[in-house]
């Protein structure tokens, strides 16, 4: 695993409900979110703190207790609005970059906003 800040390691996680920011957390006022990449082509996960990037995260710690998912509470339906507009543009690995990518094989293109609001 990358190098992760400390304070990390317990994230309360909740649900997002997204098929591309599934996991999201506000931890002293900022909102913590997951990317799920397209993986293998790229890291398995990125963590976000306030729509910047934190780590490329390829086995995340059991500690942060993300499995099973229907375990985690839910976001509200106001937070979870608050994360999609928060990381609106971010959903394509490298978008964080400007270099969004736009693989034929790990499927990036397609992981918009409109797919990250689909409720998964």
């Amino acid at each position: 695993m990358e190098f992760l800040p400390e304070g990390f390691a317990r994230v309360p996680w909740h649900d997002a409900a997204s098929h591309v920011f599934p996991y999201a957390a506000r931890v002293g006022g900022r909102w913590l979110v997951l990317r799920l990449n397209g993986f293998p082509d790229h890291p398995l996960y990125t963590l976000f703190a306030d729509a910047r990037p934190v780590a490329d995260v390829e086995d995340p710690p059991e500690a942060w207790g993300l499995h099973p998912r229907k375990a985690l509470p839910a976001l509200t339906a106001a937070d979870r609005a608050a994360v999609l507009s928060l990381m609106a543009g971010l959903g394509p690995y490298g978008a964080e970059a400007g270099s969004p990518c736009d693989g034929d094989y790990c499927g990036c293109a397609a992981w918009d906003d409109t797919f990250a609001a689909v409720r998964a």
